[in-house]
């Protein structure tokens, strides 16, 4: 009995050790799917924030051109739902029945329902029949797609609602959830809300999708929503029986708390050494003894590792989802710089030049913060990799001074853009384009937060206000001034440009990634 009590007890502490790894994965895959549809999304509100109208061709093409792989698996799809006045529904009215049969309407109806905000479903991709069920739904209407869109709006991330039942159910109770990305217009001073970008998702779809990411896994799970009255069950595999040994794990799904509970696969009747030690326990008592205390240390030491791997994993997928959420903030700034050069330029061989110079611009920037391993880049830096090809010119005067100031990581890259911009104007049509021609960047701290930074140039042509607004215009007071969460103040002066940006100074533990420890630290 003592024999077959170190057995199972050593079986059960292996079981648990395994339990524990199992949930682990499944968060990690879960947290995996709902970061990979978050990074699209605030793709997409990149991109639409700075265009002046989301129309069904522009929406379409962002779709197509996502190329959507195996990481969106389990959602429905993309869709684009504008923030409207109830005066404005027959418009959206006309642009939803655009090439239908039959006239699509908003639904609840302002007539039935009065209301004065309405935020219908415009656009829903891929274009299918379960999803034109959706067309003209005011989601703003219903109580818990409201809070979640409420929440997206004030903390301007990406939010999951709580369990909902889809309009693509068309009157079934397969309960699934909706992720919103506010998208916005205008600058800092004067921003408003122009829409949501968002996925809908059916519950178990989108959790069957997260557990084939756990290669070999064939346990029971089920994913809760928390919420203030309690657990609402959203989904559920069709491997979970009852009776199992069970381990819940918070995860955190687009800035909403859920509750994972995953099932072990093992029952809980006695081993086969058990049963065999049960049998011949009498004839071999003593040698059992000694394997009993072989397996119990074994199980100790295995217990010790697992727990020592577990802790690896957590921050390996810490430092994944660090690195994906920085990659995916890059490749946004290239979507937007990419279909604004596009907007621009006249011909291919301006836009390919203007495509390469802006991304050399980037490059340049991320070669610094790789070599400060992404931590704080000395804004100094920053400005002499721009102004590099001019620094020894004898024909031009450039001043660079200030105090040494640090930058965090995606703050470095947006200013690097614009002193590029700025740069490039001033050889082609500015301080650098002549003889004699003088740039003056003087960087001061405004406060512990905040440093101002003033481009002057002085002794080049003329300046005369542009009367078409070019691309840097456009990159500098809108993306770069969104991206630093100041505005930017560009003046063309007869005697030469000049540009005030604010950029923030954030404390390094705000951004720094985490350091992985060594084993046995």
């Amino acid at each position: 009995m003592v024999s077959v009590f170190a057995i199972e007890s050593g079986q059960r502490v292996r079981e648990s050790a395994e339990l524990s790894r199992k949930s682990q994965a499944m968060v990690s895959a879960v947290e995996r799917r709902a970061y990979s549809n978050s990074a699209f999304l605030r793709a997409a509100a990149a991109l639409f924030s700075s265009q002046d109208e989301v129309g069904v061709e522009t929406f379409r093409q962002f779709v197509a051109e996502l190329r959507l792989d195996a990481d969106y698996r389990g959602a429905e799809g993309i869709g684009w739902a504008p923030v409207v006045s109830s005066g404005e529904v027959a418009a959206i009215e006309d642009i939803l029945s655009e090439g239908r049969v039959s006239r699509i309407r908003v639904t609840p109806s302002i007539a039935a329902e009065p209301r004065s905000e309405v935020v219908p479903v415009l656009f829903l991709q891929p274009d299918t029949l379960r999803n034109r069920r959706a067309l003209g739904f005011d989601m703003y209407s219903e109580p818990v797609r409201r809070a979640a869109m409420d929440e997206a709006t004030r903390t301007e991330r990406p939010t999951a609602t709580g369990r909902i039942t889809l309009i693509q159910e068309g009157g079934g109770t397969e309960p699934g959830f909706i992720i919103y990305m506010p998208v916005y217009e205008g600058g800092p001073g004067d921003r408003r809300l122009k829409g949501f970008v968002y996925s809908p998702f059916t519950a178990n779809q989108f959790l069957s999708s997260a557990a084939e990411l756990v290669a070999g896994e064939d346990s029971g799970v089920r994913l809760y929503d928390v919420a203030d009255d309690g657990r609402d069950l959203l989904a559920e595999l069709s491997t979970w029986q009852s009776g199992h040994e069970t381990v819940e794990r918070k995860v955190s799904l687009a800035n909403r708390e859920m509750m994972l509970v995953v099932q072990s696969t093992s029952d809980q009747t006695l081993s086969s050494m058990s049963m065999i030690t049960l049998l011949f326990g009498l004839a071999v008592a003593s040698l059992l003894l000694v394997v009993a205390r072989l397996l119990t240390q074994q199980a100790q030491e295995d217990s010790r590792s697992l727990d020592w791997f577990a802790e690896q994993n957590s921050i390996r997928n810490s430092l994944t989802r660090e690195l994906n959420h920085r990659v995916k903030n890059t490749l946004a700034n290239v979507l937007s710089i990419v279909s604004l050069t596009r907007r621009r330029a006249d011909n291919l061989d301006d836009f390919a030049e203007g495509i390469d110079s802006r991304i050399r611009a980037l490059s340049a920037t991320h070669d610094l913060l790789t070599h400060s391993e992404w931590g704080s880049t000395p804004l100094s830096s920053v400005i002499q990799v721009e102004l590099a090809p001019y620094t020894n010119d004898q024909d031009h005067e450039i001043v660079a001074e200030g105090p040494d100031v640090e930058l965090a990581p995606n703050d470095a890259l947006s200013l690097g853009l614009a002193v590029h911009e700025l740069v490039t104007n001033a050889a082609k049509y500015g301080a650098l384009s002549v003889p004699g021609g003088k740039i003056a960047i003087i960087w001061t701290l405004v406060n512990e937060r905040l440093a101002r930074v003033d481009w002057t140039e002085s002794g080049g042509p003329r300046v005369v206000e542009p009367q078409k607004r070019g691309f840097g215009t456009d990159l500098i007071e809108k993306i770069v001034a969104h991206e630093l969460r100041h505005p930017v103040e560009l003046e063309f002066l007869p005697t030469g440009v000049r540009c005030k940006l604010l950029v923030p100074v954030r404390k390094r533990d705000e951004f720094t990634l985490r350091t992985t420890p060594q084993p046995g630290a």
